[in-house]
């Protein structure tokens, strides 16, 4: 260690009480509880380390025979030396305009191993700036991807021939997807198009990569020679990555919600069940820039706020399918987003929902009492304010009564209730609030309900399987990648969100049509045993001949009889979808 004697010091003393760097520190610390026989605790308070690290410095370093406080670190060069060998070799390949990466390369079939920092350094020191960004023409000769055609509806050859692809999975989506008209709901719905890549195939393309769920959007660069793929969506080739970005951008945010309301009339009709009970939940998709305009948002799984959009999600109960999505939201607006829900709802079904699922954060006091006063029923949570958990805890054992929770496949069955009808503020009506102990929580669950006359064992039951909407929603980021800000393709999420909800209903449907328990399976359950599989494809003067290598739930598609549809598929020039499985 060294004295700065420019910055002469004012006490002496502060050099030995205030050390300016780690191993000064440590020392005074140790000399301090050795020599001068200073408290372990006082030790560590004066320079600055919590009681235990103190004790386990002290521990190293009595166990240390040689401790090392005065060696300065060895530092390498700052930058190459003028004597380097390699250095005239290095000079004269920047002069050919190769890059540090080619010239590393060149060193390299020389025998010379250099790396690209030293280079870089000694670049740096002759005085030479940064290569600027070159054409494929000027680089060196290597191997690079090769380029694909570019997708043009007019490009699509229907020709008998042979393909296989690892897409054949996504061809048992194809009777349900005929049968509904999305040309004419994009039409309605003012989604753009062009000549090459008409509205429909250009969302038949992003539809494909979200029904195909096991890898992001930015992948896409490694489908764009499967035929399979691109035949499925009616184009030569399936369109790239910058397109996807460009095309959800060009999408006017009026047209999501037309969208979604003339699909949720189609998918009906092909008997997508309508429910009555549905979880309500935000998602907060991150966003991982320097953007200033978002506003930040509480992320659940991280358990902090980040910035990102807030997207409101409704899950009908018993099927598990994403009915309404919404992520035009600001902080402002979030809690009457719950009204909306209804109003859209009932405009499409003649009816508001019978049963509304949320927590406390979703919607207020005053918005509940609107609920209320149109019958709809609902489930909450209370947040647990410290004035309101002190008045539980002050309450007698008595006063909490015990219940046993039926068909509940969980460790606690038999919580302790308080089960009373309270006032709140902007409620009009008297409410509901029943606390839950020995849930596995350490501060009793506290539920807000209008259900004034349902047995507590039913409510308590059924918002216990409100928790598995956390689960469901999860399926939703995990399998349909709704984290779009995410990925490398800058999709806009309005655009990602309505796929993800289309989507979704095409699993619920193929669910519904295979049957055998997969009409409430995970979308990733299915995937897992009838999308993820390759197949080899038949293109005939008629006919589209899908054939299914062997496998073991292709019997389960066979007994539902997908063997049996023969379709005719209007964007491949309504030739007859046949499916062959084993």
């Amino acid at each position: 260690m060294s004295i700065n004697t420019k910055n002469k010091l004012t006490d002496p003393k502060q050099f030995f009480l205030e050390p300016s760097n780690s191993a000064q520190r440590q020392y005074e610390a140790l000399r301090a509880f050795f020599l001068e026989a200073l408290p372990s605790a006082e030790a560590a308070q004066r320079f600055g380390y919590t009681p235990g690290s103190f004790r386990v410095l002290v521990h190293d370093f009595r166990h240390d025979p040689a401790p090392q406080f005065f060696i300065a670190p060895q530092r390498g060069p700052d930058s190459a030396p003028k004597s380097d060998p390699l250095r005239e070799s290095i000079i004269t390949l920047r002069k050919q305009n190769f890059s540090i990466y080619d010239i590393r390369d060149l060193l390299r079939e020389e025998g010379q191993a250099l790396g690209t920092s030293t280079i870089a350094a000694i670049l740096k020191d002759e005085g030479f700036s940064k290569l600027p960004r070159r054409g494929d023409d000027e680089r060196m000769e290597a191997p690079r991807p090769l380029p694909a055609a570019a997708a043009k509806v007019q490009l699509l050859t229907l020709k008998p021939r042979m393909l296989r692809t690892k897409f054949g999975g996504l061809f048992l989506f194809l009777p349900l997807l005929a049968k509904i008209p999305l040309e004419d709901l994009l039409h309605q719905a003012d989604f753009p198009g062009s000549k090459k890549i008409p509205a429909d195939y250009a969302m038949r393309s992003l539809l494909a990569l979200k029904l195909f769920g096991n890898s992001r959007h930015s992948h896409v660069m490694s489908y764009v020679f499967d035929e399979g793929l691109a035949l499925w969506a009616g184009l030569n080739v399936i369109p790239k990555r910058a397109f996807l970005t460009e095309y959800s951008c060009r999408v006017p945010p009026s047209s999501y919600p037309k969208l979604m309301k003339r699909w949720f009339d189609e998918v009906g009709k092909l008997g997508l069940e309508r429910g009555v009970s549905f979880n309500l939940d935000f998602h907060t998709i991150p966003f991982h820039g320097e953007d200033a305009l978002l506003e930040k948002h509480d992320i659940s799984k991280r358990s902090r706020r980040q910035k990102g959009l807030l997207a409101f999600i409704a899950q009908e109960e018993e099927n598990q399918v994403f009915c309404y999505t919404n992520a035009d939201l600001r902080k402002e607006e979030q809690h009457d987003e719950v009204l909306r829900f209804v109003a859209f709802w009932k405009e499409k079904t003649g009816k508001v929902p019978e049963e509304l699922i949320f927590d406390s954060r979703l919607t207020t006091y005053a918005n509940l009492d609107k609920l209320n006063a149109m019958n709809i029923k609902f489930m909450t949570l209370r947040r647990r304010t410290k004035k309101l958990l002190s008045a539980l805890h002050e309450l007698p054992l008595s006063a909490w009564r015990r219940i046993e929770l039926d068909n509940i496949a969980r460790a606690y069955k038999t919580p302790r209730i308080y089960d009373q009808e309270i006032a709140l503020k902007g409620y009009a009506k008297p409410i509901r609030q029943i606390a839950i102990k020995d849930l596995g929580h350490e501060e009793p669950t506290i539920l807000l309900t209008n259900h004034l006359a349902t047995s507590p064992v039913k409510l308590i039951g059924r918002y216990a399987k409100r928790m598995l909407v956390e689960n469901g929603i999860a399926d939703a980021i995990e399998f349909f990648h709704m984290d779009a800000l995410s990925s490398a393709v800058a999709m806009k999420v309005n655009c990602d969100l309505l796929l993800t909800m289309m989507a979704s209903s095409l699993y619920r449907l193929l669910g519904a049509s295979i049957g055998r328990g997969y009409e409430t399976a995970r979308s990733h359950h299915i995937f897992r045993d009838f999308i993820d599989a390759t197949a080899t494809i038949a293109l005939t003067e008629k006919e589209v001949i899908v054939q299914f290598q062997k496998r073991a739930h292709n019997p389960l598609l066979l007994a539902a009889g997908f063997d049996k549809e023969c379709l005719p598929i209007p964007w491949l020039a309504n030739r007859t979808l046949r499916l062959v499985f084993g």
